[in-house]
C-alpha cells in the first residue's frame, strides 16, 4: 500500500511537472511573431521610379518594452507592415522603431497595444557553448504555422552579414533557416540566444545556418535606447597579418610577440589619433592579437581582433597597446561613428530613395552597391567590370564618390551620345569631381557656354547649355519623369529654381 501511494504521488508530480513544461512552451510560442512585410525597392535603373511591390514574410520575438525584433531585412523598404501572434487569425499594424542594417536588426511596435496581451517578452541569454543544442522559432514558407527545428552551435566567428556586407561575429548551427524563418529567435533555456538571418547555399554545404548572437543583439538594443542610430564604431585602420617570420622581423618584434601590422590609417578615422602606417597592434581592450589578427575571446574559441572593438559604441575609449619600431606603447582611442563608407563605391542603403540628376536628357548618379547589385544576384560578372574595379578604390578628401552617367535619354541636345551609358565621369568643364552633390552644383552654377564632362581616359560630353535648359521640360514631359533631380539633392537646387521661375515671370 505504501509503494502504491509512493508510485501515485510520483505520477501525480510527472504529470504536473509535464503540464507545467507544456504550459511554458505554449507561453512561448504566444510571444514568436509572423511578419507580413510589402515591400517597394527603388529602381536604380530608373532612379526617379520604384520596383514592383512584393509580399515578404518573417518571424520575430516579443521583448520588453512591447516591441518586436526582428531581422532588418525583414522589413527593410518596408511601405506596409503587419504582424501576427501564433495561434491568432488576425493581424495588426506595425511599424518600424528602430532599425541597424549593419547588424540586420530591426525593432518594431505595434500600434494597437492589445497586440501584447498574453504575451510574455522573451529575455536575452547568454551565448551557450559549442556544441550546444539550441531551437530556432519561425514561420518559413510552405506553410502558416509556427515551426520548431533543433539544432547544434558548431562554430562562433566572424562572418560577412548578407543584407549589408558587414562583417561582425555570428554563430553557426546545423539547423535548417528557410526563408521566412529569418527574424525568428534562437532559443536556449527559454531565452534569445540568437536572431536566424541567413544560410549557406554554397556547392556542397547542408544546413548550415547562421545567427546574429547576443554581442550583437545588447549592442543594437543599447544603441537603440536614444532612438538614434550611431551603429557601431570605426577603428579606421587597415591590417594585414604578420604571419611571415620576415615581414616580423622587419616591424621588430622578437619571436615570442606577435599582432597585425598596420598598413594604412584614413584620414580623420579614430586610428589616426595613436596609429601610424607600419606599426604593430599588439593588444585591444586587453586581448592579445594573434599574428593571424584573432584574438581568444573565449577559452579555446577564437575571432577577429575587430570583435573587441565592436564591444563598444561611439564616443568610448578604446585602449591599444602598439609596437613602433621595437618600442612597446599604450594609447587610448576614442572611436567614432563608421562613415557611409571609406570605399569609392557606397555600400548598399535600404530605406533611401536613390539619388539622381538630368542634365540634357542625360541621367547622373552617384555609385554604389545598389546600382551594381541590380544587375541581379550574377552582379560579380554581370555589371561593368568599371564599377567592379572601383570597389576596390579608396575615397580621399578629393575624392568622396563616384559619378556615373547612367544612360541617356534621346533628344535633339544629346545627339551623338544616345548609345552611351555607364560612363563614370571625372570632371566637369576641368573641375575634378569630388561628390555626388558637388558634382550637381556644378553642373547647376555653369554660366559657360558648354559643358564638358571628361572621364580619366580623356573622353568627353560636350552639351550645349542654352540647348539643354530649353529643351529639359520637354524631355521630362516625353520620358514621364517627375522631377529633374531628386527631392532634398540639396536645397540651392529648389531656390535656384524658383528664383529663375521668379525671374522669367519678371521679363
Amino acid at each position: 500500500m505504501k509503494h502504491l501511494l509512493t508510485l501515485c504521488l510520483l505520477i501525480l508530480c510527472f504529470s504536473q511537472s509535464a503540464s507545467a513544461d507544456n504550459r511554458e512552451r505554449e507561453q512561448l510560442k504566444r510571444s514568436i511573431i509572423k511578419i507580413y512585410t510589402t515591400a517597394a525597392a527603388p529602381d536604380f535603373f530608373n532612379p526617379w521610379a520604384l520596383l514592383n511591390a512584393q509580399q515578404l514574410s518573417g518571424s520575430g520575438a516579443v521583448i520588453k518594452g512591447q516591441q518586436i525584433l526582428t531581422n532588418a531585412h525583414v522589413i527593410a523598404n518596408g511601405s506596409f507592415i503587419q504582424v501576427q501572434r501564433h495561434g491568432d487569425a488576425q493581424k495588426f499594424r506595425a511599424r518600424v522603431k528602430f532599425v541597424s542594417h549593419d547588424a540586420d536588426l530591426a525593432l518594431l511596435t505595434v500600434e494597437d497595444k492589445s497586440f501584447f496581451d498574453d504575451t510574455r517578452p522573451l529575455s536575452l541569454g547568454k551565448l551557450p557553448d559549442l556544441q550546444e543544442e539550441v531551437t530556432v522559432y519561425g514561420y518559413p514558407i510552405g506553410g502558416k504555422s509556427l515551426s520548431i527545428t533543433r539544432g547544434v552551435l558548431s562554430r562562433v566567428e566572424h562572418q560577412y552579414y548578407a543584407h549589408a556586407e558587414s562583417y561582425l561575429m555570428a554563430g553557426q548551427i546545423d539547423a535548417a533557416i528557410n526563408p521566412g524563418n529569418s527574424g525568428g529567435p534562437v532559443i536556449s533555456d527559454g531565452r534569445i540566444v540568437g536572431v536566424a538571418m541567413q544560410t549557406n547555399h554554397s556547392q556542397g554545404a547542408e544546413n548550415l545556418g547562421y545567427f546574429v548572437p547576443p554581442s550583437v543583439i545588447s549592442h543594437v538594443l543599447e544603441d537603440a535606447k536614444d532612438g538614434i542610430h550611431q551603429g557601431f564604431p570605426e577603428l579606421g585602420a587597415i591590417t594585414q597579418s604578420l604571419e611571415s617570420p620576415s615581414m616580423k622581423a622587419a616591424a621588430g618584434l622578437t619571436e615570442d610577440q606577435e599582432g597585425a601590422l598596420v598598413v594604412r590609417v584614413f584620414e580623420n578615422a579614430p586610428a589616426a589619433q595613436a596609429l601610424q602606417p607600419g606599426d604593430v597592434l599588439l593588444q585591444v581592450d586587453g586581448f592579445d592579437i594573434a599574428a593571424d589578427r584573432t584574438i581568444e575571446w573565449r577559452e579555446n574559441q577564437r575571432t577577429n581582433y575587430h570583435y573587441a572593438v565592436d564591444q563598444y559604441h561611439v564616443g568610448d575609449k578604446l585602449p591599444v597597446r602598439i609596437s613602433r619600431n621595437g618600442e612597446i606603447l599604450d594609447a587610448e582611442i576614442t572611436l567614432a561613428a563608421t562613415p557611409p563608407s571609406r570605399s569609392l563605391v557606397q555600400g548598399e542603403k535600404f530605406d533611401q530613395r536613390p539619388r539622381y540628376y538630368i542634365y540634357g536628357g542625360v541621367v547622373f548618379v552617384p555609385l554604389n552597391m545598389n546600382l551594381i547589385k541590380r544587375w541581379g544576384n550574377n552582379w560579380h560578372s554581370k555589371a561593368p567590370i568599371e564599377y567592379l574595379y572601383a570597389r576596390n578604390q579608396w575615397s580621399s578628401p578629393e575624392q568622396q564618390e563616384l559619378v556615373v552617367a547612367l544612360k541617356v535619354l534621346p533628344a535633339p541636345v544629346n545627339l551623338g551620345y544616345h548609345d552611351w551609358k555607364n560612363w563614370i565621369i571625372e570632371s566637369v568643364n576641368g573641375e575634378q569631381i569630388r561628390d555626388f552633390q558637388q558634382f550637381a552644383q556644378l553642373m547647376e552654377s555653369s554660366r559657360d557656354q558648354f559643358v564638358e564632362l571628361k572621364d580619366g581616359a580623356g573622353y568627353r560630353m560636350v552639351l550645349d547649355a542654352a540647348a539643354a535648359r530649353e529643351q529639359q521640360p520637354f524631355i521630362l514631359q516625353t520620358y514621364q519623369i517627375p522631377e529633374r533631380h531628386s527631392q532634398g539633392l540639396f536645397s540651392t537646387l529648389a531656390e535656384r529654381e524658383t528664383t529663375d521661375t521668379e525671374l522669367g515671370q519678371v521679363q
